[in-house]
């Protein structure tokens, strides 16, 4: 049995929700809606229409990644010898170069949907995955 801190995924969960109302709010939210092609308009016809069901969604994969990562930082610590934030991060780097973006180049390149986009997406779930790393291996 993989030794996993609960508390640890929690939090990064809630950390990865956070950051997403950020990154997509404040910091990146004008671009991404335009980028996404819709409208100020369509996007807050949305949020009117409910979003509760898809923030339900949104965080139950947020601790899933949590979950899988805390199992990666684990492995990754026991083959490199690393403990701690060190081995959360590096962890978070090589899955986030390893399964994020080659999954969601296909965005670009199938989708049709511009770079930009994708940096803004991709560079979400980089600062995710790497937040989420520091807290497990603090806490792990």
């Amino acid at each position: 049995m993989v030794p996993i801190n609960y508390w640890a995924v929690l939090v990064s969960a809630v950390a990865a929700m956070g950051l997403g109302y950020l990154w997509y709010g404040p910091l990146f939210g004008k671009q991404w809606i335009s980028l996404m092609g819709w409208s100020r308009a369509e996007m807050e016809a949305k949020m009117k229409a409910g979003v509760g069901p898809q923030y339900l969604l949104q965080a139950i994969g947020a601790l899933v990644m949590a979950y899988v990562l805390a199992h990666s930082i684990v492995f990754a610590g026991s083959f490199l010898q690393q403990s701690g934030v060190a081995a959360g991060l590096e962890a978070a780097m090589w899955s986030w170069l390893g399964f994020v973006v080659p999954v969601t180049l296909g965005t670009v390149l199938w989708d049709g949907k511009p770079w930009k986009l994708w940096f803004i997406n991709a560079g979400y779930f980089l600062v995710t995955l790497l937040v989420m790393g520091a807290i497990l291996g603090y806490w792990a």
